[in-house]
């Protein structure tokens, strides 16, 4: 092999990839600002992998075949191009932090900077996702994630060429076969687990390969580079072929497609095309290489760390999203500190001989590793002046348990009825309120279990079992076409039978709950939910629904005063809202009514709603009904016991009279 004088060998600088550099931060910063309009602009991140691939392993590569490759060099250089800017961005995060969140939400920052430092980001993002996480919105470090695999990618990456070397392996032989393996386990895993899909290095790692691929071919095969480059209508014709890939990628991807997949194949061809092509080809001669383009590629990494930080702290302080203006502002002060950061931080450290810094950088991150630790473990300073002056007391913060509701899953339902899919499937709910034999279910989807922690502590229920289980919807309507989704396909009727079998079983379930059936049913379901209570009332189960509950379609913190707001959103809506979720489902009830009339009907927003004034509120005694923007706190759970217990001595008192002969 002999390695190639090519325009495409590093470290030859070649402004055009800056330049590519640009499109991809761009395109992420106009993704997460405006996410209606650049739908697809997350996918600059596979861009960044590309460039990271094909530079990295250049410089791994020439220096391997001159005998001169050293580790210690090569994660200095590390160092001293990742610590200068992220260590900042982290360290004015957690200090902004400490004036700005809430216990619940500084301790995460707590955790997510511990793992910022570590680069291990992905992994801890990958072990919080569930149906109940905090959204994305609400984590300042969760861009972090990409870092996280960039870093794994540098540190396995060096080793294993190292070992190719040595061991005089053929290279290309191997660079494919990971490729394909990294790829083909992306393809497999997208359908069954599309969060560890997405987090996962192992399933990320083949698009920076792909840039190592580029970086082989162009050092070591030197005359069929020569073929396309002595060619400029063909290196034109490259470029321009790979920005018309990004842009259907920019376009046509949304964030519900199921990605990575087959879909990052059109961020990862379309770059590799462009690199390919040269810095000669007329875009990356006009566009790529144009001044302002280049600088934006120059502070392209302190941009995609400050942006993000920004965009989540705003939107955390002002609890929702933001207006334009707000959001177009931080876009704007992203991108002067990404400056100011590139001039006065990065540069001078990046452009210093040998280990200088090395060791102060490293000494600031365990500083920095200890801080995230501390923040973490004393459960984010609840007593915190920014905490203590706010209307967030440690009762309404409770309320906001999270990011996983506690009544998710217990052991004693879990031991009694094992599901093949509960620890697979974030959403399995399995609740069980004693050790004798279930007297009432809950059933449905998350709406029902939300249910549990009033059923379950109702002393007027102390003699009923209650048992919380499943997780898709009675009338089967959540299924989608997500495979992501717990719901999808067969596994919602795999759930339904499964619930079934255990109703068949056990006679001692004597009341049956349905709630979470949908606002607005749609004849099939309303003929599932149907056929569902002919099944349930043929095993001698007294059914009863629970009308569809008021959802407040913003977070209910932001009915409270915060740290940074002190001017809380109105939290009371008219009762039209009521009326209009009671018009919307009288369809299922009228058709419920003519063929099962034994089936009962609560109505669960008179724990909202106030009859008298015609006014339904979020909050009730100084407490949050929700907990997120849809599901109902422990409090509304506990309150809600009040209303059915009074309906239920009239409608049902069976239910409350006595225990069951047989428990």
């Amino acid at each position: 092999m002999t390695t190639s004088n090519s325009h495409l060998s590093h470290p030859k600088y070649r402004p055009d990839i800056d330049g590519l550099r640009a499109v991809a931060v761009l395109s992420v910063v106009a993704f997460h600002a405006f996410p209606d309009w650049m739908k697809g602009g997350f996918i600059g991140v596979d861009i960044f992998f590309v460039i990271s691939g094909f530079l990295i392993s250049t410089i791994i590569f020439e220096n391997l075949d001159k005998g001169t490759f050293s580790f210690a060099e090569f994660y200095a250089r590390r160092i001293k191009r990742i610590y200068p800017a992220l260590l900042l961005v982290l360290t004015v995060s957690i200090v902004f932090g400490w004036f700005a969140l809430l216990a619940d939400e500084y301790k995460q920052l707590g955790k997510h900077t511990m793992a910022g430092v570590g680069f291990v980001s992905n992994l801890v993002l990958w072990g919080e996702s569930g149906y109940f996480d905090n959204a994305a919105e609400t984590k300042p470090l969760l861009h972090l994630w990409s870092l996280g695999i960039e870093e794994q990618f540098y540190f396995l990456w060096p080793l294993l060429c190292w070992l190719f070397w040595r061991m005089n392996f053929r290279r290309m032989a191997l660079l494919l076969s990971f490729i394909v393996a990294s790829f083909v386990l992306n393809i497999y895993m997208i359908r069954s687990d599309g969060v560890a899909t997405f987090y996962s290095p192992l399933t990320r790692f083949w698009e920076l390969l792909f840039g190592s691929l580029l970086a082989f071919i162009v050092l070591y095969h030197k005359s069929f580079v020569d073929k396309f480059q002595k060619n400029q209508f063909v290196i034109n014709g490259f470029s321009l072929f790979g920005f018309l890939i990004l842009g259907f990628g920019f376009l046509s991807i949304n964030k519900d497609a199921y990605f990575p997949g087959f879909w990052a194949l059109i961020p990862v061809v379309g770059a590799v095309l462009i690199i390919f092509a040269g810095p000669n080809a007329m875009l990356n001669r006009l566009f790529l290489s144009n001044k302002i383009v280049v600088w934006f590629g120059l502070i392209s990494f302190p941009l995609y760390l400050w942006h993000w930080p920004l965009l989540t702290f705003l939107r955390i302080v002002e609890r929702g999203t933001p207006d334009r203006f707000l959001r177009l502002a931080a876009v704007f002060l992203s991108i002067l500190l990404a400056w100011l950061t590139y001039k006065f931080v990065e540069g001078k450290i990046r452009k210093s001989k040998g280990y200088k810094f090395v060791g102060t950088l490293v000494l600031l991150s365990f500083v920095l590793l200890l801080s995230g630790s501390a923040v973490f473990y004393k459960d984010g300073f609840a007593e915190r002046k920014a905490v203590t002056t706010s209307e967030f007391t440690k009762e309404v913060q409770y309320q906001f348990m999270g990011p996983i509701w506690a009544y998710t899953k217990n052991d004693t339902c879990l031991s009694e009825y094992p599901y093949k899919d509960q620890n697979n499937l974030a959403w399995w709910f399995c609740m069980k309120s004693g050790t004798k034999p279930p007297t009432i279910l809950l059933l449905g989807n998350s709406y029902a279990n939300q249910l549990y922690p009033g059923f379950a502590k109702n002393e007027q229920l102390k003699h009923q079992t209650i048992l919380s289980m499943g997780t898709c919807g009675v009338g089967f309507d959540n299924s989608g076409d997500d495979p992501r989704s717990p719901c999808y396909g067969s596994r919602i009727t795999d759930q339904a039978k499964f619930i079934d079998d255990i109703i068949k079983r056990t006679p001692s379930i004597k009341f049956v709950i349905l709630d979470g059936l949908s606002q607005q049913p749609s004849s099939d379901e309303i003929a599932r939910v149907i056929q569902r209570i002919d099944f349930l009332e043929k095993q001698g189960v007294k059914v009863i629904i629970f009308t569809p509950h008021i959802r407040p379609g913003f977070h209910p913190k932001a009915c409270f005063k915060s740290p940074l707001k002190q001017h809380p959103k109105d939290c009371l809506v008219s009762s039209d809202v009521r009326s209009s979720i009671l018009k919307d489902f009288n369809p299922l009830l009228v058709a419920v009514n003519k063929t099962h009339p034994g089936v009962l009907v609560f109505e669960q927003n008179d724990v909202f709603c106030d009859r008298n004034d015609g006014k339904c509120s979020y909050v009730k005694n100084g407490l949050p009904l929700y907990r997120d923007e849809g599901h109902t706190s422990e409090y509304a759970s506990l309150l809600l016991q009040d209303y059915f217990t009074k309906w239920a001595s009239s409608h049902v008192p069976s239910m409350l009279d006595s225990a069951p002969a047989d428990n």
